[in-house]
C-alpha cells in the first residue's frame, strides 16, 4: 500500500450565473477538479426568464467574434442555438440598416454574421451545454459577500445562503462574473488593494422593448436597424428589429434625454415613427404585440481598470460586466464576455501558477479595450453624455469614421473594414491602415440608395401585408 499523500482537489468558484459566469466556468474547468457557480437566484432549466438579468428583455445578438469564442469554449453550442430557432444573419447580406451616412448595401459576399435569439434562449443553451460536465455545479440562492485571503492571494469567498447563514468557501481561483452589481472594488479595498481607477460615461439612453408575432416568415428575414445621428439637433433615437425563435420579432427602441421611450404600449409604434426613417413603424403596424413594453435606464458605460492595479492578488479574476458594462446599443456585451473567457483559458494554459491571475486580468483588459473604444468613442458625441466629452482628437476621428461609413454605403472594401471591427475580429486601429485610408479617400463607388434595400421577395411579402391591411 502506497504511503504517498493524496493530492488535494482543486476548486474554482465563479460568482454569478450569467452568460459571463457560465463561459468563465467553461474556461477554467480543465484547470481544476471542480467548478462551483454561486448564483443569487434560480437557474431555470429551459429558456425561461432569469431573475437578475434586467437587460434580457432587450435585443441581444452574438457578433462573429463572440460566437466563435462561445464555440471554442463549448463546441456545438452555436449549432444547438440554431436548432432551437436562433437565426444566423450574414452581414450585411441580410441586414437593412440606415446609418447616419445612408443605407448600407446588402453585399452578397458575407464576411461576418450575427446569431440572433432571445437572451433567455441563448442563456439556456449555453447553460445546458455547460452543465453536462460533471465537474461543474451550481449553488443557487446564495450570495458571495466577501473575499478570503489578503492583498497578495485570494483563497476563496464568504457566502451567504437564503437563511442568512454565512460560511467560507475555499477556492484556488475566484472569478467575479456578477455583472454591473459587482462588489469586487469594495472587496479589494477590504483586503488592502487600493488605487483602482474607473471610467463612467453615460449617454442617458433609455431602452424600451417588446416581442411581436412576426407578420412574415422569419427564416431569411433581415435584421432591421435605424441608427442615431449625433450630429442632428434632436435626441439620438435608434431602434432595431431582430428575428428570433418562435416566429417572433424582438424589437427595441432607444432614446436619449429629451426623447426617451416609455412603458406606454400605445406610444411604442408612434415612438418608432420618430426615428430617422419610418420603416420600423411601418413594419410594426402589421405585427401583433405579444408582451408588454419593458424599459431599462441603466445603459451607462462603466469600466474598472483592474489590469493596472499593483499588486493584483493571485487567485482572483474579474470579467464581463464586472469589468466593463457597455452601452447595449452597440451589441458587444455577450461577445466581449465570451472573448474574455477565451483569454482567461489561454492565460491558465500552464495551470494556476503564481502570476496567472494577473496575466489573465491583463488579457481580459485587452479584449475589453476594443469594445470600450467603440462604445465610448460613439457615445461621447451625443450632447447629453456625461463623464467624458469629445476631444479634438475624438471629433477628428468621428469625421474620418463618418467618411468611411459613407464610403461603406457604396464600397464593399469599406463595408468589410467596418464589419471587421464591429464584429470584434479586428481592432479599431485597423480602420487607419493605408488600404482603408485610401478607400475612404476615394469615397463610395456606387450612388447612395434612396430607401430600405429590401429584396424583390421581401417586397412581395410587404406588399401582401399592405393589401391585407
Amino acid at each position: 500500500m502506497s504511503d504517498a499523500p493524496r493530492r488535494r482537489a482543486t476548486r474554482a468558484v465563479v460568482v454569478g450565473g450569467s452568460i459571463a459566469g457560465l463561459l468563465a466556468a467553461a474556461a477554467v474547468r480543465d484547470h481544476v477538479d471542480q467548478v462551483e457557480i454561486i448564483e443569487a437566484h434560480d437557474m431555470p432549466e429551459g429558456p425561461q426568464p432569469r431573475t437578475g438579468v434586467p437587460q434580457a428583455v432587450h435585443i441581444h445578438f452574438l457578433q462573429t467574434g463572440g460566437a466563435e469564442a462561445v464555440e471554442a469554449l463549448l463546441p456545438g453550442t452555436v449549432g444547438r442555438l440554431l436548432a432551437a430557432g436562433a437565426h444566423r444573419i450574414p452581414e450585411t447580406t441580410r441586414m437593412v440598416v440606415h446609418s447616419p451616412e445612408g443605407w448600407y448595401r446588402r453585399w452578397q459576399r458575407a464576411t461576418h454574421y450575427l446569431i440572433t435569439a432571445s437572451r433567455d434562449l441563448t442563456d439556456s443553451v449555453v447553460r445546458g451545454r455547460l452543465l453536462q460536465d460533471p465537474r461543474v455545479a451550481v449553488r443557487t440562492h446564495t450570495r458571495a459577500v466577501g473575499l478570503l485571503g489578503d492583498r497578495r492571494r485570494v483563497t476563496g469567498v464568504r457566502i451567504r445562503a437564503a437563511d442568512d447563514a454565512e460560511t467560507e468557501l475555499r477556492a484556488d481561483l475566484v472569478v467575479d462574473a456578477s455583472g454591473r452589481a459587482s462588489r469586487t472594488p469594495q472587496w479589494l479595498a477590504e483586503l488592502g488593494v487600493t488605487g483602482l481607477t474607473e471610467d463612467h460615461v453615460d449617454s442617458g439612453l433609455v431602452y424600451a422593448s417588446r416581442f411581436y408575432r412576426a407578420p412574415v416568415p422569419t427564416r431569411d428575414w433581415p435584421v432591421i436597424g435605424i441608427q442615431a445621428d449625433p450630429s442632428l439637433p434632436r435626441p439620438g433615437n435608434a431602434g432595431g428589429i431582430l428575428p428570433v425563435e418562435g416566429e417572433r420579432w424582438h424589437v427595441s427602441l432607444m432614446g436619449a434625454p429629451g426623447g426617451q421611450p416609455t412603458r406606454d404600449p400605445d406610444a411604442f409604434v408612434p415612438f418608432a415613427r420618430t426615428l430617422r426613417h419610418p420603416v420600423m413603424a411601418d413594419l410594426l403596424e402589421h405585427a401583433e404585440p405579444l408582451t408588454d413594453v419593458q424599459v431599462t435606464h441603466s445603459t451607462a458605460n462603466r469600466r474598472y481598470y483592474y489590469e493596472r492595479l499593483t499588486p493584483w492578488p493571485d487567485g482572483l479574476v474579474a470579467l464581463g460586466d464586472s469589468v466593463a458594462a457597455l452601452n447595449p446599443l452597440y451589441g458587444q456585451g455577450m461577445s466581449v464576455a465570451a472573448q474574455s473567457a477565451v483569454a482567461l483559458r489561454a492565460s491558465l494554459s500552464h495551470g494556476l501558477t503564481p502570476g496567472a491571475a494577473r496575466r489573465a486580468q491583463r488579457a481580459i483588459g485587452r479584449r475589453v479595450d476594443m469594445a470600450w473604444a467603440l462604445s465610448v468613442g460613439q457615445d461621447v458625441h451625443f450632447p447629453a453624455t456625461t463623464g467624458k466629452r469629445a476631444t479634438v482628437a475624438d471629433r477628428l476621428l468621428r469625421r474620418y469614421v463618418s467618411r468611411l461609413s459613407r464610403t461603406a454605403t457604396g464600397s464593399f472594401h469599406a463595408a468589410t473594414a467596418l464589419t471587421d471591427v464591429l464584429s470584434l475580429q479586428a481592432p479599431p486601429t485597423s480602420l487607419v491602415r493605408p488600404g482603408v485610408l485610401l478607400t475612404a479617400l476615394l469615397g463610395p463607388l456606387r450612388p447612395p440608395l434612396a430607401g430600405p434595400p429590401f429584396t424583390p421577395v421581401e417586397r412581395i411579402l410587404l406588399k401582401g401585408l399592405e393589401t391585407a391591411g
